[in-house]
């Protein structure tokens, strides 16, 4: 998402700009950790027979096989990657500046993919047609709003290919997971492999950890939070898929008086510290200010938490495959953990 340079973007832009949405995803006003290797996936054998698949919007794509021409959003392309479909183009957050795999590409090898588009509002629709694509797959942060489809070139996009759009948002995170392994199933992935029930395995062991850590330390409270140059954006916890769901497992979040959109709160720098918070996990996307950057803000310095290392980095778009998400649970349990009181 672009970087949330202006505070009053729609919800759209903001949650795309890394900045507000920081939190909850939560923005739309203004990954994970491994990254660059191919990996040990192995393509997903194609299943023979019609195709069909009905996405979030209650919309049915078909086809006479199972598309193996596939387009997607970074992460979500990631998350596929992970159950073993391998994706033909990418668009949204795949390359850093010095020309590494962004957070949001997982493991994909990006080198072996091709990038119509690298920033919010960027889509190369010649490209794009060019890869005779059979299918366009993306997340959904707003009823049918596909995210990082650009709305002015949305009509060309859609006429090219099929498309399926998930939630991100509306939904929790094992809501989100079944939705994404249900699509790599219906597009031939194995999901009784052993990679993938293991790895299903650690995110429900690492879930009811969590719930454990919470359960014991039923006073601290975390603050969501991402910053941008201007703003400390503080974001709604129930208004995306993770957070909700760490929610529902018991962790205590402080909650924002959200703008109209609702997803989350802007703050000047000069009211960083409107609310108590014993942790704060900070937006890790590329785009959005990070601890060494931030530690230049005085109010950022002086809070509670930052003073006593409580800091921890947020995944604010998780690629939801159960690989990926398990980690994250894992983290904020032990930051949980190991965290004491200081608000």
């Amino acid at each position: 998402m672009p970087n949330a340079r202006a505070s009053h973007l729609t919800r759209r832009g903001l949650l795309s700009a890394g900045g507000a949405l920081g939190l909850g995803v939560a923005l739309a006003a203004c990954g994970q950790e491994t990254k660059g290797k191919k990996g040990d996936s192995d393509k997903a054998a194609a299943k023979s027979g019609p195709w069909s698949f009905t996405d979030d919007r209650g919309q049915k794509s078909e086809s006479k096989a199972a598309p193996k021409n596939i387009v997607a959003f970074t992460g979500t392309a990631a998350a596929l990657f992970d159950y073993g479909v391998e994706v033909t183009g990418v668009f949204g957050p795949t390359k850093t500046a010095d020309g590494k795999a962004d957070v949001q590409a997982g493991d994909m090898d990006i080198s072996k993919v091709e990038i119509l588009g690298n920033v919010w509002g960027e889509f190369n629709v010649e490209k794009y047609a060019a890869l005779a694509p059979e299918l366009l797959v993306t997340d959904m942060w707003e009823k049918d709003a596909l995210w990082y489809v650009p709305d002015q070139s949305k009509d060309k996009i859609l006429k090219l290919a099929p498309s399926v759009a998930l939630w991100a948002a509306q939904i929790n995170m094992p809501g989100a997971l079944q939705r994404r392994a249900d699509l790599a199933e219906s597009l031939g992935a194995d999901m009784k492999a052993k990679k993938v029930t293991d790895a299903k395995a650690r995110f429900e062991k690492a879930a009811e950890r969590l719930r454990q850590a919470a359960k014991a330390k039923p006073n601290l409270k975390v603050l969501i939070g991402s910053g941008s140059q201007d703003l400390f954006y503080v974001s709604v916890p129930k208004m995306s898929a993770d957070t909700l769901y760490f929610q529902e497992l018991g962790v205590k979040f402080v909650e924002p008086k959200p703008n109209a959109q609702g997803f989350f709160e802007e703050l000047s720098w000069e009211n960083a510290g409107k609310y108590d918070a014993d942790i704060i996990m900070l937006d890790n996307r590329t785009g959005t200010l990070q601890p060494d950057t931030l530690k230049a803000k005085p109010t950022w310095a002086g809070l509670p938490a930052v003073k006593a290392g409580q800091v921890v980095p947020r995944v604010t778009e998780p690629i939801y495959s159960y690989d990926k998400c398990a980690p994250i649970l894992e983290d904020l349990a032990k930051a949980i953990e190991n965290a004491k009181k200081v608000s």
